[in-house]
């Protein structure tokens, strides 16, 4: 990807626990995800799920629910893989290896947010709001028809 560090080697898992536990993490549909969308199908809205963006920037961009006629693209980040400033704890273990990964995962998101928004398209990040707040703004979003901007979901 263009702009984006490379990783150190992945290490081993320090458990078996732990190498289960992070197996088991998934890249979509994801329960806060699943919250979210559910809310907003419930509320008649419409939308795309994991849908390829093409914005000249190499792969594809792949946000997790995507309203195309109104070009919103909504992700919904975990606290942990990207870095939340109220939630995120780092790792005691391996501590090189995810500090680089998080940071990674935060850039790649900025170059994803400004891509996305050079295109055209309107980006919001949820990352530990109720999904009942995150529908409202959403819906508060599609209603007025906004001009592409990058947007924290409150």
């Amino acid at each position: 990807m263009v702009g984006i560090e490379s990783l150190p080697p992945v290490p081993e898992a320090t458990s078996a626990a732990v190498r289960a536990s992070m197996k088991a993490n998934r890249r979509r549909d994801t329960g806060p995800e699943r919250r979210l969308r559910s809310i907003l199908h419930a509320r008649g809205l419409r939308f795309r799920v994991d849908l390829p963006i093409a914005t000249g920037g190499g792969r594809p961009v792949r946000p997790d629910i995507v309203f195309t006629r109104a070009r919103l693209a909504v992700f919904v980040d975990g606290c942990y893989w990207h870095g939340c400033p109220q939630h995120h704890q780092p790792s005691k273990s391996n501590v090189t290896y995810w500090r680089a990964k998080i940071a990674r995962n935060r850039e790649r998101d900025r170059l994803h947010n400004r891509l996305l928004t050079q295109a055209g398209w309107t980006v919001l990040r949820w990352e530990h709001e109720s999904p009942t707040d995150a529908a409202l703004v959403v819906g508060r979003v599609l209603s007025e028809g906004r001009q592409p901007m990058q947007r924290k979901l409150p």
